[in-house]
């Protein structure tokens, strides 16, 4: 007696086919959340030139030099003080929010379960979801030093890096390095990234996800603070976040960077893999 074995899944089915990234994307950026982060990423830098023509320029304090005191230099010192403020808090927020959102959102609108019998297979799930957060967290990272070093070159003029310590180097190698650390900066957000992804997986709310991935990036923020802690600090990517600023120097100084961006790269591996685990087995009901 023969037997007769269902199909696994509808003629002309592909899993891959499910989900395009560009469907994705361009339902992340109709989001209002998305053109505010935008907005305020855009408009940060005319503030600041705003701040600095209100206050003026009173130099050192404490006989200390910063990026801050010479932000009005020329449009790379400017873009590069830009950095220098945001990358520690500014910066974290549209990172957590992309990758937060991925997952807990759709759960919050009770529309993740209809995405996967659609059917929408958890894994090209998660992961169209992922690349495309990733790609508006990248987008947002290098927006705030371009329109920085567009504003700070109309206002200041586009002139050498002037070193805080002393000394100068030429715009296109200060433009160069600039690239370079605004994508260190954003391989240093990998480790919130892969934390508020992780996050989203976990919990139906997506300002758990978000909230959670700030306050234990803050928690790291405080925890290097510490100078108790000593070595043990090594291991925590926020004592890594300034690393950069050896490469503002006559002769760049590459290996902060390198392993500021191996620790925050194995936080993300592992992490990513979390969530990407746990949502496998998940009992999704929303």
């Amino acid at each position: 007696m023969s037997t007769v074995t269902a199909p696994e899944s509808a003629p002309g089915y592909r899993a891959r086919h499910t989900l395009p990234l560009r469907v994705e994307a361009a339902r992340q950026l109709r989001r209002r959340r998305t053109l505010v982060v935008g907005a305020v990423l855009a408009v940060l830098p005319f503030v600041l030139i705003a701040a600095f023509a209100i206050g003026g320029h009173d130099g050192a304090r404490d006989g200390r030099v910063s990026l801050i005191d010479t932000a009005t230099a020329s449009g790379v010192n400017f873009a590069a003080t830009a950095l220098f403020v945001s990358a520690g808090f500014v910066l974290v927020v549209p990172v957590a929010l992309f990758c937060g959102d991925t997952v807990a959102a759709e759960a919050g609108w009770s529309s993740l379960r209809y995405l996967l019998a659609a059917p929408v297979p958890r894994t090209r799930l998660l992961l169209s979801k992922l690349v495309v957060a990733l790609a508006f967290s990248a987008v947002a990272v290098a927006l705030l030093p371009l329109v920085a070093l567009a504003a700070g070159t109309v206002a200041y003029g586009w002139g050498p890096l002037h070193i805080p310590t002393g000394g100068t180097l030429p715009a296109g190698t200060a433009a160069a390095r600039l690239a370079a650390i605004t994508g260190y900066v954003l391989v240093g957000q990998l480790a919130t990234a892969a934390l508020a992804f992780w996050l989203s997986t976990v919990t139906d709310a997506p300002l758990g996800a978000v909230g959670g991935a700030m306050g234990l990036t803050i928690v790291g923020n405080v925890l290097d603070a510490v100078t108790a802690l000593g070595h043990w600090r090594d291991f925590l990517p926020a004592h890594w976040q300034y690393a950069w600023a050896d490469v503002l120097q006559p002769h760049a100084e590459w290996g902060g960077m390198v392993k500021g961006a191996a620790v925050s790269a194995s936080y993300a591996v592992v992490l990513f893999a979390l969530g990407f685990r746990h949502f496998r087995g998940k009992d999704v009901v929303s």
